[in-house]
């Protein structure tokens, strides 16, 4: 009896395992297709008044006009005149909204397409105990210590600040990009960070 229940478990539990994953995976694209359609509803209804066409034709045509809209963005950009034209906007009105720049240098970061604007990566003793967090370095002084920046998971825009003495903080030869990505999967993928602070 304890064998056959024991059986019946690992097997529903190894089918939850196999399954999970894909459901998530679902659920996380109906969570995102939901959340852009409600994002361009205004869009979509005036399109809906305007013509024929059913609401989900209606979202996927706005998607495809707003998909279009960044290629002909980016386009422009990588012209002389636009590059131009888009920083006279970035430093005159974009850089004045508050987390603007650390939302663009965490999507440049993710999508590999900047240099990180931190010293480098560390696990650091904020409470001063054997607790450890992921951190970046920000700074290093002249009396050896650190400034370090604790982002929270799974948004890495926003965290805290500490000036932390040198004995906290535990650099660690991980990439800002693969701490990044532990960050946002909250902590998962974290084992190159361990690995790094016990060598």
């Amino acid at each position: 009896m304890d064998r056959l229940k024991s059986f019946f478990i690992t097997t529903l539990i190894g089918g939850i395992i196999a399954v999970l994953p894909t459901v998530l995976i679902l659920a996380g694209f109906a969570w995102l297709f939901r959340f852009i359609t409600n994002l361009i509803q205004p869009l979509t209804n005036l399109l809906l008044i305007k013509s024929d066409l059913r609401e989900i034709t209606a979202d996927i045509v706005v998607i495809g006009i707003i998909v279009l809209a960044c290629f002909i963005i980016g386009f422009l950009i990588r012209t002389r005149f636009g590059k131009f034209i888009f920083h006279g906007i970035e430093s005159t009105i974009l850089k004045s909204a508050p987390g603007y720049n650390l939302i663009k240098e965490t999507i440049l970061q993710i999508l590999g397409r900047d240099k990180a604007p931190f010293a480098g990566v560390a696990l650091a003793q904020v409470f001063c105990n054997d607790t450890l967090v992921t951190s970046f370095i920000t700074d290093e002084h002249e009396d050896g210590s650190f400034t370090v920046f604790v982002p929270t998971g799974p948004n890495p825009t926003s965290g805290q600040i500490f000036h932390l003495n040198k004995k906290y903080v535990h650099k660690v030869d991980v990439s800002v990009e693969e701490a990044m990505r532990s960050i946002i999967s909250c902590g998962a993928g974290s084992t190159a960070l361990i690995k790094g602070y016990k060598k």
